[in-house]
């Protein structure tokens, strides 16, 4: 891979990415210093975008495939990302790639937490998963199917079929790559259901490491569900999903993250309990058990075109 200094981004040079996504397909062969990541994405040309460079992003992979239609092909790739030659029309790109998430110290993209894997791709984590374009205009449907050991495999979405070491996960609903998550680990789950005011019932999980957490989620819980019943009574919003998963993580560069269906969690946002917790600490919970709830309209479903805009 060459070197290059990353270059300044200016707004005004602002325009559309020239590709629009038709789907992606990512699979993840899980494993501490070599997670494998298979990726098909269908791109098709965006006619409200000016002519460019087909440009992928791309941090730390170690690229061992990429296809065009089923045709090998050896793009050129530099310390920021990928380039290729595209056909005029729709096509399928393909890429296998290799990331190492033991490694992985500075908790961006795919990394390991005392054994769990763990992702964060906010703001620009998802380029050191796979080559792609990470920026928050770009929207698509994810399916993401997920093989390894670890007892629990989570994605985003909605689950589809699963086995011992693999699971499937779709999300119907299209999300720029930031909100993308993946969690896999030894967890259990604090379980409830809320029903919406539709009557559909959706699972809610509070996942956590066994052994000493499983009697620290109820107030979160509780917190949830509040914060779901006063997006339907204010707004008239419901919750657009089968299942909503948070996971607490010991080691996570942020309080929490809003990746949709998924939100992670450090651990200190999200456990309580009356013996050794303060009001603080349930105000706080409750504060942000609800700020990342509710952007799953106002942030999820209706996202920033540029970073520019969070200034």
């Amino acid at each position: 891979m060459k070197d290059s200094a990353p270059g300044t981004v200016y707004l005004s040079d602002y325009a559309p990415f020239g590709w629009l996504i038709e789907s992606v397909h990512l699979e993840f062969d899980l494993d501490p210093d070599a997670t494998r990541v298979k990726s098909r994405i269908v791109f098709s040309p965006n006619l409200n975008s000016p002519e460019q460079e087909f440009f992928l992003h791309g941090e730390n992979l170690k690229l061992i495939s990429a296809r065009i239609d089923g045709t090998a092909i050896s793009p050129r790739i530099t310390r920021e990302g990928l380039t290729c030659p595209v056909p005029d029309g729709e096509f399928l790109f393909e890429a296998e790639v290799e990331i190492n998430p033991a490694a992985n110290t500075a908790l961006e993209g795919l990394y390991l937490s005392n054994g769990m894997f763990c992702t964060q791709c906010e703001a620009e984590g998802f380029r050191k998963i796979t080559f792609y374009p990470d920026r928050p205009d770009v929207m698509a449907v994810f399916t993401v199917a997920i093989n390894g050991s670890a007892g629990v495999l989570l994605s985003n979405g909605n689950p589809g079929p699963r086995g011992a070491g693999h699971a499937l996960w779709h999300d119907p609903w299209p999300k720029p790559s930031y909100l993308f998550a993946l969690v896999a680990g030894d967890l259990v789950a604090h379980s409830d259901r809320f029903t919406t005011a539709s009557g559909r019932r959706v699972d809610l999980n509070i996942w956590v490491r066994p052994g000493g957490d499983e009697d620290k989620c109820a107030f979160a819980m509780g917190a949830l569900k509040r914060a779901m019943q006063w997006d339907e009574q204010v707004y008239g919003r419901e919750y657009d999903l089968d299942v909503f998963n948070i996971v607490a993580v010991d080691d996570f560069n942020m309080g929490a993250m809003e990746n949709k269906g998924l939100n992670v969690f450090n651990s200190a946002a999200v456990l309580a309990s009356p013996e050794t917790s303060t009001d603080a600490n349930f105000e706080r919970i409750e504060a942000i058990i609800a700020h990342e709830y509710f952007h799953n309209w106002t942030g999820n479903r209706i996202t920033c075109r540029d970073w520019f805009q969070l200034c």
